[in-house]
């Protein structure tokens, strides 16, 4: 049972003491219990661990609430970020970081690692021929500056204990009883924190406005954990691994804007999140780390939990508190501003995860600390889901002003099997794709405006040369449709048209004007859409439009997709002079479009081929190509 903590002192004496249990443990195993380590069956791992270190008599931990001298302890980490690699295990404190793991490895890592000390390289990660063993050392990592994900895959993510052996709820020891509410918003105003879930609102000026409404006695906090963008898992991540830093964030938010109530959206559909996010609540309720008179003082704040049904609409802020009201996720017109009038008509709070996770960190080591990286108007780092055409997938933190270059090859690794970096989409559905020869710019809120992206939450997906720039804003365009909440017409209406004339160039039957109709369209949607979602909707079609109109030309004037990616423009051919004549292509043609003699060329029949592409796949010999 967890002693609620009735004062400062109580409070240092406790976080002390978890502390020293922490830095006792003889050695540390950290199982990635992430989302896709869990799908890698990572969990089977960790029980498997545990179950084998009982039957040996090794002394073994898995909460600091039961320490004893000479542990070992045994934690379900959140994500490790390299997903690529996963499942993944960090044993500490070597650093070694063990990858691809399974079941049928654990007895090994248990005789060799745990009781002998030693590294075994068939785990480890291995790169260009070299062994690296520390994760640190490791090149995806090597270039990164974590600082939200600092704790992600270091720490217990189900332990609020874990949490305060790392300096956890300090922040808001140091707010409450060293500083005055307008110090606070002053400081993350200083820091030059921006939203990190869209256009980069800065942070210090909405809490500023929330705040100057002392006439109110009612205010909300509001995290956004709805993150829906296809490929998009940042905040989900750090629900996951460090739940108590946001906890600690809105609850300093809260002293800061005089509210007592607070709320976390998220989607039902993240499971993992959800019942991290649910065990932190509670294990911070009973401490006293929530609810009424937090460390003894006057100061009363709560914390609850609802659930999205995964409508992307619900990510944009009015949508996302009218559902929270109990109604149907749809914007409201601005103004106002939920800073004036939020959830329930009240000024009100609105962040993302990440945004919320930066600022403990602000708080215990200043303003000036966290604007010492980054750029002039975009401080600090961002995190990114790094995914599509790339060797190394996963989570990445990064500071602002990194270039794309080196996002996609120190750290990425380049795209698979040689193929040449196209083009990279950020923003999600709402972003814009970048070309290959701005590869150099900057990453900032700013630059990426004005190239004709968006930071969006942090998406950020790679193409390659077999991308077709058409296909993918046909893509994310399509995920809009289904999306749109319906509400305005703009949005409603004109998304599906534009979705509409897409189809036509894929479908080789669109003419240059349609081009012309797709670019005015896309204009009077973003200026006449209610909300951001629409507002934002065409921007994957004009970047693609801006950057890559040869493509677009080649559908309409060639009747020809160059990347050989879209169906009906696709035509099969056969090269005579590597065709052996085998017949293995005719014979699997389900509707007879292949013709030849054995030993000789075959040819394809074009106007019979329904271009499944059977034949390409059956062909031994690389004979049969698309175009």
């Amino acid at each position: 049972m967890r002693q609620r903590i009735e004062s400062l002192e109580q409070f240092r004496a406790l976080q002390a003491d978890y502390m020293a249990a922490r830095d006792a443990e003889k050695r540390k195993i950290l199982v990635c219990c992430g989302t896709g380590c869990v799908a890698g069956g990572n969990l089977n791992v960790y029980h498997e661990l545990k179950k084998r270190m009982d039957e040996l008599g090794i002394p073994c931990e898995v909460s600091l609430t039961e320490h004893h001298a000479d542990a070992i302890g045994l934690k379900k980490s959140g994500c490790h970020g390299f997903c690529e690699m996963g499942p993944l295990v960090r044993i500490e404190p070597e650093g070694w970081l063990y990858t691809k793991c399974q079941v049928s490895d654990v007895e090994e890592i248990i005789q060799k690692t745990i009781l002998g000390g030693e590294f075994i390289e068939r785990l480890g990660y291995h790169q260009n021929g070299e062994l690296y063993e520390r994760q640190e050392d490791i090149p995806f990592y090597k270039k990164q500056t974590r600082r939200v994900l600092e704790h992600c895959g270091h720490i217990d993510a189900e332990s609020i204990e874990e949490y305060l052996s790392i300096g956890g709820y300090g922040a808001l020891a140091k707010a409450l009883f060293e500083m005055q509410p307008d110090e606070i918003v002053q400081a993350v105003s200083d820091s030059g924190l921006r939203g990190r879930g869209g256009a980069g609102f800065p942070t210090g000026k909405k809490w500023a406005q929330v705040a100057a409404h002392t006439e109110e006695p009612v205010k909300y906090i509001v995290c956004n954990g709805d993150e829906g963008d296809p490929g998009a898992f940042m905040d989900r991540s750090i629900l996951e691994g460090d739940p108590h830093a946001v906890i600690e964030a809105m609850a300093i938010a809260a002293y800061a804007i005089g509210s007592d109530q607070g709320y976390v959206y998220i989607r039902a559909e993240y499971p993992i999140a959800v019942q991290r996010l649910t065990i932190a609540i509670q294990q911070a309720r009973e401490y006293g780390l929530l609810g009424k008179n937090i460390f003894g003082t006057d100061f009363c704040f709560d914390l609850d939990i609802r659930l999205g049904a995964g409508a992307f609409v619900c990510g944009e802020e009015t949508a996302l508190m009218t559902s929270i009201e109990g109604h149907r996720g749809e914007p409201r017109p601005r103004p106002p501003f939920p800073a004036v009038k939020g959830l329930f008509g009240k000024p009100t709070i609105l962040n993302n995860v990440e945004t919320y996770a930066n600022v403990p960190q602000i708080i215990l080591k200043g303003a000036d600390w966290f604007s010492s990286i980054g750029t002039p108007k975009s401080r600090g780092t961002k995190v990114f889901a790094l995914g599509g055409k790339i060797h190394n997938t996963g989570l990445v933190e990064i500071p602002m002003g990194t270039t794309l270059r080196e996002i996609i090859y120190d750290i990425g690794g380049g795209c698979p099997n040689g193929k040449k970096f196209k083009a990279a989409q950020t923003g999600g559905p709402s972003g814009g794709c970048i070309p290959a020869h701005l590869i150099d710019t900057p990453i900032d809120y700013d630059n990426l405006i004005a190239i004709g992206s968006m930071m969006g939450s942090g998406g950020l997906i790679v193409m390659d040369e077999d991308n077709c720039m058409v296909d993918i804003a046909k893509f994310f365009l399509e995920f809009t449709v289904d999306e749109s909440c319906g509400k305005c017409t703009p949005c409603r209406v004109g998304t599906k048209r534009l979705y509409e004339l897409l189809c036509k160039v894929t479908d080789g039957t669109a003419t240059m004007e349609d081009l012309d109709k797709m670019e005015e369209l896309c204009y009077y949607i973003k200026e006449n859409s209610l909300c951001g979602l629409g507002q934002t909707a065409p921007n994957p079609v004009l970047s693609t439009l801006h950057y890559f109109r040869d493509e677009y030309e080649a559908h309409v004037k060639e009747k020809r997709c160059p990347a050989g990616v879209c169906k009906k423009l696709l035509q099969y051919r056969i090269v005579a002079d590597k065709c052996k004549g085998c017949t293995l292509c005719a014979r699997n043609c389900p509707v007879g479009a292949i013709s030849g003699t054995v030993k000789n060329p075959h040819v394809i029949d074009t106007g019979k081929c329904i271009k499944c592409g059977v034949c390409m796949e059956k062909c031994k010999f690389g004979a049969i190509v698309k175009a």
